[in-house]
């Protein structure tokens, strides 16, 4: 029964079992009258040949003769095999590549680089690829587009398939995370219509047309919302195993010892997103040089914190390394760096405030920050303008005075407003009491506002988006603001004023802990980066004191980038798609690092998505083709005209063998 089941697979016939019996009686019709034939030409021989023949003509016309080789009767016999086999109407079931139309969008994120199919999925999501375009038809057309947290057309609407195959080799892995947003975005524009994608006129734009949309990923992205496919009909077509597994390293930094601030402390944490536990060794490394490892063990899907003491470390590049052998190599290493502090610039411009002198001249914040005091009279001064306006200071503290426009950097204002209409104040108000201290937020952190009062201060009207730091009973009276990039700080009372007491504060113990905030937190820019690590993609704004207009960058594969100074005065830097270590190098040496981190849950659990979402469709994982029956008895038929053809010439020309 099996049999007859795989035999129906591959032939068909319409024919009745009575057709088929007279049909098999024809071979052994044409082999008996092979053995009935006789040759009797009329020829004038001698008598001794005459009797030769006739006793040849006995052996033909005797049933149990040897047969002789003939090969007209050979062909005869396999012309009526090849006309029983196309009776047969022989053909196979396969699949094929149906529509026309298609879009091959292939994933080269991260974890695309997963070994749980070797050698990577990047390689089986190409391959898969390959082998659709190897059964498009003439005439079909098909685009090619990578995509991680950004699209790539790699080849646009073509029916040329080496072309598309070229294109799909060339396909690279990355580092970056994956979203299908703008993959689908380019997709749409080229199948519906009144989308358009992006504007690069390099990518011509085919007419909209309904589309395959054929998804080669793991799924390592969250669900798209707000888009609806329109023309586009998506297949997906899952990559990778169950059972892969992958230790990594999910987070990495640093932070100031919260007993000894001059020490530094590094913090990792290490998940386990296979099936088993794992026993790991993890490794720190401070510029290249082994200083500590912890051996950990993790249960499937758990996490483990690691804490590393770096005493006498005040600089450097660190690696954490989990040393252990999974599927997925990107995340097993981790860095961060520690930038040599640089003292950030701080410009105190007042007619006399010797409170405020007083709290900025104390060893701790001689440590963080150079501070330059001057007059009200400074603000008109060429050289002001032209420092506040590039940027070269990292506050400005204007005691009951006030420039003619705003500075590019953060800025405190004592008993003033900044310049402009965003700000307003109200009228004096006597004896404020104060009913609110936000406490969360950095610069009043361990600030006790309890035992301060103030004789007089003004309400203050921020613009929006601002928050209020200190509330009374007549309105707030310290709020920050934001302003292009920027912080401001507005205080609505005189801090110090040697000919009217405004407040006790400057006698409390928390006004110089509030200046030290002060210092940390809006003067903070200038510590680039202390614990460096952004992740792929990321732009990172490098603050320096270089006076020229650019810096270089040294990326992971030792390739030099150059980017000039950009807004905020701050260095723009978006090249950030390798994971590893970036060097800044300013006129000609190394002053600081940043890292890039993978750090993404999503990127380091392997295990495959078996359905995606998008907008309002679910789309179910499988590896879909239609069924399509291929026909194999017009191949033959013709392989029987042939046979019939070389019978007749054989024939003709009278040639045996």
């Amino acid at each position: 029964m099996r049999m007859i089941d795989t035999l129906s697979r591959y032939f068909t016939s319409t024919l009745s079992p009575l057709e088929w019996a007279l049909l098999a009686l024809v071979p052994p019709a044409i082999v008996a009258l092979y053995f009935l034939k006789l040759k009797r030409q009329p020829l004038e021989v001698p008598s001794t040949y005459l009797w030769h023949k006739s006793i040849e003509d006995l052996h033909v016309n005797s049933i149990w003769q040897r047969l002789r080789q003939s090969l007209l009767l050979f062909l005869q016999l396999l012309l009526i095999a090849l006309l029983i086999f196309t009776l047969m109407k022989p053909s196979w079931q396969s699949s094929r590549l149906v529509g026309g139309r298609y879009i091959f969008l292939i994933d080269n994120s991260a974890s695309m680089g997963a070994t749980d199919i070797e050698p990577t999925r990047l390689d089986a999501a190409k391959q898969r690829a390959l082998s659709l375009i190897d059964e498009m038809k003439s005439g079909d057309a098909a685009m090619v587009i990578s995509f991680a947290d950004s699209a790539r057309v790699e080849q646009s609407y073509t029916d040329n398939r080496n072309e598309l195959r070229r294109h799909v080799q060339e396909i690279k892995l990355t580092d970056r995370p994956t979203s299908l947003m703008d993959a689908l975005r380019v997709a749409s524009g080229l199948a519906n219509p009144g989308r358009s994608q992006f504007d690069d006129p390099d990518v011509p734009v085919a007419d909209p047309k309904p589309a395959k949309l054929y998804i080669f990923s793991d799924g390592k992205f969250p669900d798209v919302t707000g888009f609806s496919l329109g023309n586009l009909e998506p297949i997906y077509e899952p990559i990778g195993t169950e059972t892969a597994k992958n230790i990594a390293v999910a987070a990495f930094t640093t932070a100031r010892h919260e007993v000894n601030a001059d020490h530094f402390q590094a913090f990792g944490r290490v998940e386990n997103f296979g099936q088993e536990a794992v026993t790991a060794e993890v490794e720190l490394h401070v510029d290249d040089e082994l200083l500590d490892a912890q051996r950990v063990t993790i249960e499937p899907g758990d996490s483990q914190g690691i804490a590393f003491p770096l005493e006498g470390v005040q600089s450097g590049v660190l690696k954490l390394k989990a040393a252990v052998d999974d599927h997925l190599a990107i995340d097993n290493v981790a860095w961060t760096t520690i930038n040599p502090p640089q003292p950030m610039k701080v410009l105190l411009i007042t007619p006399d405030n010797r409170a405020l002198a007083y709290a900025l001249a104390t060893e701790k914040v001689r440590a963080l920050a150079d501070v330059v005091e001057h007059g009200p009279d400074y603000l008109k001064k060429p050289e002001y303008e032209k420092q506040a306006a590039s940027g070269n200071y990292d506050l400005i503290i204007y005691d009951r005075c006030r420039p003619e426009a705003m500075p590019q950097a953060d800025t405190m204002f004592i008993n003033q407003l900044p310049v402009g209409d965003a700000w307003k104040a109200g009228q004096p108000v006597a004896a404020p009491q104060i009913i609110d201290v936000n406490r969360s937020h950095p610069l009043m952190q361990i600030v006790e506002m309890g035992d301060v009062v103030f004789v007089e201060a003004k309400p203050l009207f921020p613009p929006v988006g601002s928050t209020v730091l200190l509330d009374t009973n007549a309105g707030p009276i310290c709020v920050i603001g934001p302003r292009e990039g920027y912080e401001d700080l507005v205080l609505g009372f005189a801090v110090y004023d040697p000919e009217h007491m405004h407040t006790n504060w400057v006698f409390k113990a928390s006004f110089p802990v509030f200046v030290l905030n002060l210092l940390e937190y809006l003067g903070g820019t200038r510590a680039t980066l202390i614990s460096g690590s952004v992740v792929p993609g990321q732009t990172v704004a490098w603050r320096s004191d270089t006076a020229g207009d650019s810096i270089q960058v040294v990326l992971p594969d030792k390739d030099s980038v150059a980017i000039g100074r950009g807004k905020l005065n701050a260095f723009h830097f978006s090249a950030t798609s390798a994971v590893g270590v970036y060097d800044v190098v300013e006129k000609g040496k190394v002053t600081g690092h940043f890292a890039v981190n993978l750090f993404s849950p999503l990127e380091s659990n392997l295990p495959p998505r078996q359905e995606l979402k998008i907008g309002d469709t679910q789309v179910a994982g499988k590896a879909e083709r239609t069924p399509a029956r291929y026909n194999a008895w017009k191949l033959i038929l013709l392989a029987a005209l042939a046979v019939l053809l070389a019978e007749w010439y054989i024939y003709n020309r009278r040639v045996y063998v």
